[in-house]
């Protein structure tokens, strides 16, 4: 019997690849590692708040750690060829990474997206060469994507599936371990609570699994604003639950469970209404002086909720969540007046609640 033989290999696409990889952990090596800012609270609580500072990455989010891993990824695997797109749903921060890895391994990119994101992500997903494909109705960007990606010939990235396959979550500098390192020297350097909100859920499972892994006794805690069926997903174990429109607060909340979320690694959730987290991310740049996106918002009034409870049960200790990108990004949403009457949001009454949290400890009874 004949041996069958079919060699495959390619040393002008080898060439390349190794190129691809040597430029993408390049852009790591040159990267130093982000902050942890702390949220000011009265000394006599005995409780630290922290926030990981990811916009001071590249490309301004905590997508860019994302966007690093899955491009990795998709070039280790052979999906990402020379020449050929790479094609993402994104609803913003996402894209911009990518746009970012694209331009820097030479490939083109085309980002699909609602409609309705922000005119700031759509300049800086064009700023790094990409090119924005608008979709009207936001559960359709995974079927428009994956058939875009069949038309031309590309690559569907597809960062729902891929975010929690493609990030080493045992280590390897990962969030989580850059965390506890961070964390070493402070009075509590073992977190009671990390509070982290869910886009693809890869975040939160990268997190989670390094939490268990490592044998920390920290929970996880992921909040989801209004309009994202995570939440119910959750709490009702139901991996087909949906939404039926998009989230108000960009680069979080899905209308369908994502494969990266992994509802078991989660110890808590909460539902955030949106008017709340726009009031905390308010909060946030009286406090530090920063503005911040949406989705911090989300995750700091959790946060704060947490903190109420420790206070209250005379426990101290450390909470850290997640500063996920620059407000300058949302000045047209967030911060401002009329997006807020339009949308029918009234952050009154939960600024009044952090106000009356960090003057009194006592959190106001919703």
């Amino acid at each position: 019997m004949t041996t069958l033989d079919v060699d495959r290999s390619d040393a002008a696409y080898r060439d390349w690849l190794n190129e691809a990889v040597r430029k993408v952990q390049a852009d790591a090596n040159r990267s130093a590692d982000t902050h942890l800012l702390r949220f000011p609270l009265p000394e006599e609580w005995g409780i630290d708040l922290y926030l990981k500072d990811e916009s001071t990455h590249p490309t301004g989010s905590l997508k860019h750690r994302l966007a690093r891993s899955l491009f990795l990824y998709g070039l280790c695997n052979g999906w990402i060829r020379p020449d050929r797109p790479v094609i993402e749903a994104s609803s913003g921060s996402t894209a911009v990474s990518e746009a970012y890895f694209a331009k820097l391994i030479g490939v083109p990119f085309i980002a699909v997206m609602p409609r309705t994101t922000s005119r700031e992500k759509v300049r800086l997903i064009e700023f790094h060469g990409a090119r924005c494909h608008f979709v009207d109705d936001p559960p359709k960007v995974y079927e428009e994507a994956a058939d875009l990606a069949v038309r031309t010939g590309g690559h569907y990235m597809d960062q729902f599936t891929y975010a929690e396959r493609a990030t080493d979550w045992r280590g390897n500098n990962n969030i989580a371990e850059s965390i506890y390192q961070q964390l070493r020297l402070e009075r509590y350097p073992e977190p009671a609570w990390i509070v982290a909100t869910a886009g693809t859920g890869g975040t939160s499972a990268t997190i989670a699994r390094y939490v268990h892994y490592m044998q920390h006794d920290t929970r996880i805690c992921v909040p989801d604003p209004e309009n994202s069926c995570f939440f119910d997903g959750w709490v009702n174990d139901d991996p087909d639950c949906t939404s039926d429109c998009g989230s108000r607060i960009e680069g979080i909340g899905r209308p369908r469970m994502e494969p990266s979320f992994v509802p078991g690694a989660i110890d808590r959730m909460m539902k955030v209404p949106d008017a709340a987290s726009v009031a905390a991310v308010r909060a946030l740049e009286q406090a530090i002086g920063r503005k911040a996106g949406g989705s911090t918002g989300t995750g700091l009034w959790s946060s704060l909720k947490i903190v109420a409870e420790m206070v209250a049960e005379g426990r101290t200790g450390s909470v850290v969540t997640l500063l996920c990108d620059p407000g300058d990004r949302y000045l047209d949403k967030y911060y401002s007046d009329s997006w807020l009457a339009e949308q029918g949001l009234d952050i009154r009454p939960y600024t009044a609640a952090i106000e009356t949290l960090l003057a009194t400890g006592v959190w106001p009874q919703e």
